[in-house]
């Protein structure tokens, strides 16, 4: 049986990449794309190689990246660029397998064991598609080559820019083992901590560990560590256009300015209920549980949840649900930097479902007719072309567009 031949194929630097090649006259310099600083969005998302050599580093505060690099070129993100050159990328990718899992829209696994026969090797086909990448889209990639899908992710993170490399059984032990033990997948800053309080500090280590201890500290988790670390994980890559059952969909901001009073807690829950309400009409389903995430000026954060009367994507029954939370479990002890609604306890939207005697369902059924009517409207002239007039009552929070934050439907346990 043929060894498995797994690529996990990650564009470098891919929004300042796209920038530049959108942008000529940017290409060489040292260049930060940065979220907006008046919006409180103003941190490096990604910067080029120019800019990381001189320390900026994603993640940073504009004026850190500054006092980094004197001569860094600020650049204002351009999202529908990315998502169009992400697939551009994916569709070279689907020249060589139909097994293709998104991780992000930069990076890709991609299953070749069953395209080698064709075009000899899963490291010539990573060739063939770096040296497509360049020559069309004028961005670097690289590439990782092994038999599962974490050693790969490990190959292509372990030589950039434009790299191809391969770990299998004659060279794991030699790359990978010496790697600190956060380059793996899903080992996050706790995990980190935890394994080094235990003397943990490499993947070689973590390896030598018996899967059991892991098992003692982690829990389920444990084991699943020591199959990454052990090059060991036969978890198949999923098909192109393969999605995983959708089990919450949520959505937050970081405000323009502070929430200080609940008439700005209300516009914000309202505000943000009516994306989510409209992502649960595409999907067509509804929910039955409503649940609020709050960050104060110090940073603290906490989470609330309860049940709806009913199964609902009604925007104003969510907002509803999600005030009456907030107005519960918030004294306004601070001011509110961030704030988000999430629906989950999802149902089919055609489900059977309990009538009240208590509620006027007629009225429900006008409201919810009211809402398809303005989906229509919105997604044939944009998000703007139809509001509530109490949007506008605040200039500040009423002009956020929820639909240009991340809509985060919930499925399986995946790190993007």
């Amino acid at each position: 049986m043929r060894a498995r031949q797994i690529l996990h194929c990650d564009c470098n630097c891919f929004y300042a990449s796209v920038e530049m090649q959108e942008q000529p006259r940017l290409r060489g310099k040292a260049i930060a794309v940065c979220g907006d600083p008046e919006a409180r969005h103003g941190i490096v998302l990604t910067a080029s190689y120019s800019a990381k050599r001189m320390g900026v580093k994603t993640g940073m505060a504009i004026w850190q990246a500054q006092q980094c690099c004197r001569d860094l070129i600020i650049v204002p993100p351009h999202y529908r660029e990315y998502v169009r050159y992400s697939g551009f990328v994916r569709e070279i990718l689907e020249e060589y397998t139909d097994q293709i899992e998104p991780f992000g829209l930069d990076e890709n696994w991609l299953d070749v064991t069953g395209s080698c026969g064709l075009f000899d090797s899963g490291a010539a086909i990573a060739r063939q598609i770096s040296d497509k990448v360049k020559r069309e889209l004028g961005i670097t990639v690289s590439i990782g080559v092994a038999n599962n899908k974490i050693t790969a992710k490990l190959g292509s993170d372990y030589k950039k820019p434009d790299a191809i490399t391969r770990i299998e059984a004659d060279n794991y032990r030699q790359i990978v083992y010496p790697l600190p033990v956060e380059d793996l997948l899903y080992v996050g800053p706790a995990t980190r901590r935890k394994l080094n309080w235990y003397g943990v500090r490499t993947i070689g280590q973590l390896a030598a560990l018996e899967p059991r201890r892991l098992g003692e500290w982690f829990g389920k988790i444990g084991y699943v560590l020591s199959s990454f670390a052990r090059g060991t994980d036969q978890t198949p890559v999923a098909k192109m256009g393969w999605q995983a059952a959708v089990k919450s969909v949520g959505n937050s901001a970081t405000t323009p300015r502070d929430l200080v009073c609940d008439e700005d807690a209300w516009l914000m829950l309202l505000i943000l209920s009516e994306s989510v309400a409209a992502r649960l009409r595409e999907l067509a389903l509804k929910c039955t549980v409503v649940e609020i995430s709050m960050r104060d000026t110090e940073l603290d954060s906490f989470t609330r949840q309860q049940k709806a009367e009913s199964p609902t994507d009604n925007c104003l029954e969510i907002a509803r649900a999600a005030f009456e939370l907030f107005r519960q479990n918030y004294s306004w002890s601070r001011p509110l930097r961030s704030i988000g609604v999430r629906a989950s306890g999802l149902v089919a939207a055609g489900a059977p479902m309990q009538l009240s005697l208590l509620r006027d369902e007629t009225r429900r059924d006008k409201r919810e007719r009211l809402d398809r009517a303005v989906d229509e409207v919105r997604e044939r002239y944009g998000y703007g072309s139809l509001q509530r007039a109490l949007v506008r009552t605040d200039p500040a929070l009423g002009g956020i567009d929820p639909t240009s934050h991340t809509i985060h439907p919930v499925g399986f346990f995946n790190g993007g």
